[in-house]
């Protein structure tokens, strides 16, 4: 079978490199099996052809992608592209957080921060899909002790029911989870409140699963030594809010997964699945959509 993919809205070299690679035949839509879409806003999404069975979205995330999506074909995410760069991401997170980077670079004199070391830590990680395998994955060399912390808490993992029980224990609690109803402010108050005084909060995930307020009060009072986040709530984080303000917070703008290299872990992703897709094979990143990622 040489399945047809439609790509849009724009033509990409990379991604129909990948089709072809994989045994698959660039065609109209009108034509198409499959759809690789790569614009990031679903108000731009067209009206799909009965004969269209599957689509690849852009995102890792695809909460505003939800009321789109039907049953009659099979959708997957970007998570696999998104997995290695967001992991990293997150790791230089953790490191520049414990190494108290942003403290350095703010400085203006010689000063002695209070280091400590990533080797040796309890590293909790919320969500541990293709970012968060990916985290622990690149942990290895540092000999931490990793708490997984997923939606049903299989295969050695913590349900998210038990999440208060790994927060006291935690030096680093990393949100890596996916934006759901039932994971907003996953992380609030309370939860700030169980976490270790010299524990850094890193979120490459959705800003939607802290509670802003709440971390903004915990920073201010010391609660937690820091928070390292690619995204905020809201997005783009307005210039008067008070977390540009606090010296225990270290933000970058959600840049975790580089544009320059997206397009190539995303034809990665592609050429496997379209090879999957011609074989009748289960394909990688399926979304759920009852559970909403």
């Amino acid at each position: 079978m040489q399945p047809v993919v439609h790509v849009a809205p724009e033509s990409d070299r990379a991604i129909e490199e990948a089709i072809t690679a994989a045994g698959g035949r660039i065609g109209p839509l009108a034509d198409a099996e499959a759809l690789v879409w790569l614009d990031s806003n679903p108000d731009s999404f067209p009206q799909l052809p009965d004969a269209v069975r599957w689509v690849q979205l852009p995102s890792a995330g695809v909460e505003g992608w939800l009321s789109r999506l039907d049953g009659k074909r099979v959708w997957t995410s970007a998570t696999i592209a998104f997995g290695r760069p967001v992991a990293e991401h997150a790791l230089t997170l953790m490191l520049a957080g414990v190494r108290r980077i942003a403290d350095c670079a703010r400085a203006r004199t010689w000063t002695e921060p209070p280091l400590r070391q990533l080797a040796g830590s309890t590293v909790a990680i919320v969500g541990t899909g293709a970012i968060g395998g990916a985290l622990i994955a690149l942990l290895e060399p540092f000999d931490v002790d990793v708490l997984a912390v997923t939606r049903r808490g299989r295969d050695g993992t913590l349900p998210v029911e038990r999440l208060p029980e790994a927060l006291p224990r935690a030096h680093f609690v990393v949100i890596a989870a996916p934006a759901t109803p039932a994971t907003r402010h996953l992380i609030g108050a309370a939860e700030l409140e169980a976490m270790r005084e010299d524990a850094w909060l890193v979120n490459v995930s959705r800003g939607t699963l802290v509670d802003t307020d709440a971390l903004v009060a915990a920073l201010a009072a010391g609660a937690i030594a820091g928070a390292a986040l690619d995204v905020t709530d809201p997005e783009p984080l307005p210039d008067d809010h008070p977390l540009w303000r606090e010296p225990r917070a270290l933000i970058t703008p959600h840049v975790a997964n580089p544009p320059v290299t997206l397009r190539e872990d995303l034809a990665r992703q592609v050429k496997e699945n379209v090879a999957r897709f011609a074989k009748g094979e289960p394909l990688l990143s399926p979304i759920d959509v009852e559970a909403g990622y």
